[in-house]
Formats: structure tokens, C-alpha cells, sequence
């Protein structure tokens, strides 16, 4: 009786997380390459090869690499936008600078636990001229809605008169993705930092301190809430 002997498979240079379904390991395996080596120079053979699977298998879980990135992009933002309805039940209707404040809180916190720091993605050109942006960009312009409502609502008579609601949207959104550049160069998204990049958001609508350390605290509980929602979920 002969006995088969099998080959070892590639050596995994991202480490096995028995863990993880094999479609998360291909997405983080993806984002990792998109972000270092560019999308572009990205082919799906090289994802595979970094999770230790075939190319075929990865077809079982994505038609390509467009629909990787698309994943991945929508991953950046869609967090932040599922929750804008609930912060402005749960934000008093008389402050909306308090629904402000949580919605920057919320958005950085979504970058900043991003894995692999795929925020940073919808800065390449090679990702922006995809078609795989495309839904992106609708999902962005949700968010950039949001911001520019609650900021029209909450800014003072200067601040509005200088910027329409969707351009002060675009502006505050700009303010929050710095939270990628932080991450890039070693900086850890703390509680401080998240306070201090929220409370620049309103100061760029001319919100004054006071009405700002009113709004943390407010928003703080805010906040709170929908990550106990989301922990029982």
C-alpha cells in the first residue's frame, strides 16, 4: 500500500488566524497590500499567496479585486453612517452642536479602528479612479450630508455665511480623516485625541469653548450608548 504524500502549501506571511473566516483573511491581507504597495500594483495572485491559498479559492469569496476594495472602502465610512439617525434621536434637538460632536467622535473612532488603516485608501489615485470608488463616494456624500446638516444647524451666522451646509460638510469630514494621517505616522487615537480633533470640528463652525466642553460631555453619553447597542448586537 502506497502512501500519498501531500506538499507543504506557501508559507503564510500574514499569520493564520484560525479564527477568522478565510473571506477576512483575504481582506486583510488586501488592505495591507493596497496601503503599502498601491491597488494598482496589486494583483490577486499576491493576496493569495499572502493568505497561503490558491487564486481560485479567493474567486470563491470575490469575483476580484474591485469588489475587495470596495468592501474595504465601504468599511471606512459605513459605520459612521449607519449610526447618524440614532445620534440625532438621541442628541437634544436644542443642541445640535452635541449631535455634531458625537458624529466626529463616531467618525474617528471608525478610522481609527479601520484595520490596517484603510481610511487612508481614499487618498490614492489609483483607488479615487476605480470603479469600485464609485460606491464609495455615494456612502461618503451620505456622511458629507450629515456633517454639513448638523454643522448649518449648530454654526454661527459667520461661520454659515462663509461656507454653504455641504461645503462646511466636506470641510468638518477633511477635518476627521486626519485621524489617518495620525495613524500613519505612529500617533495612537486615544480618548484625548478623538476630544481634540471633535472639538476642532466645532471650533471651525465658530462654536465657542463653553457650548464645546457642554457638548463632549453630552456627546460622551452619546456615544456610550450605541456602543452598549452595538455590544448586545
Amino acid at each position: 500500500m502506497s502512501i500519498r504524500r501531500t506538499q507543504p502549501g506557501r508559507p503564510r506571511l500574514i499569520p493564520s488566524d484560525a479564527t477568522s473566516p478565510p473571506r477576512e483573511q483575504i481582506l486583510h491581507a488586501a488592505a495591507q497590500l493596497f496601503v503599502t504597495q498601491g491597488f494598482a500594483a496589486t494583483s490577486t495572485r499576491e493576496i493569495a499567496d499572502e493568505v497561503g491559498i490558491r487564486q481560485a479559492s479567493l474567486y470563491y469569496h470575490f469575483t476580484g479585486k474591485d469588489e475587495i476594495l470596495a468592501e474595504l472602502l465601504e468599511r471606512s465610512v459605513r459605520p459612521t453612517v449607519d449610526r447618524i439617525e440614532r445620534i440625532e434621536q438621541l442628541a437634544p434637538s436644542e443642541s445640535p452642536e452635541t449631535a455634531l460632536y458625537a458624529l466626529a467622535l463616531v467618525d474617528v473612532h471608525t478610522l481609527a479602528e479601520a484595520p490596517d488603516n484603510i481610511g487612508l485608501l481614499a487618498t490614492h489615485p489609483d483607488v479615487t479612479s476605480s470603479e469600485a470608488f464609485d460606491a464609495f463616494r455615494s456612502t461618503r456624500a451620505e456622511l458629507a450630508d450629515a456633517y454639513g446638516r448638523l454643522a448649518a444647524r449648530a454654526a454661527v451666522p459667520a461661520a454659515t455665511h462663509t461656507a454653504e451646509p455641504r461645503h462646511l460638510g466636506e470641510m468638518l469630514i477633511h477635518l476627521v480623516e486626519v485621524t489617518t494621517t495620525l495613524r500613519s505616522i505612529g500617533v495612537t487615537i486615544d480618548a484625548e485625541t478623538a476630544d481634540a480633533i471633535a472639538s476642532t470640528c466645532l471650533r471651525a463652525c465658530g462654536i465657542p469653548d463653553s457650548r464645546i466642553v457642554t457638548a463632549a460631555s453630552a456627546a460622551a453619553t452619546i456615544v456610550d450608548r450605541l456602543s452598549t447597542a452595538a455590544d448586545h448586537h
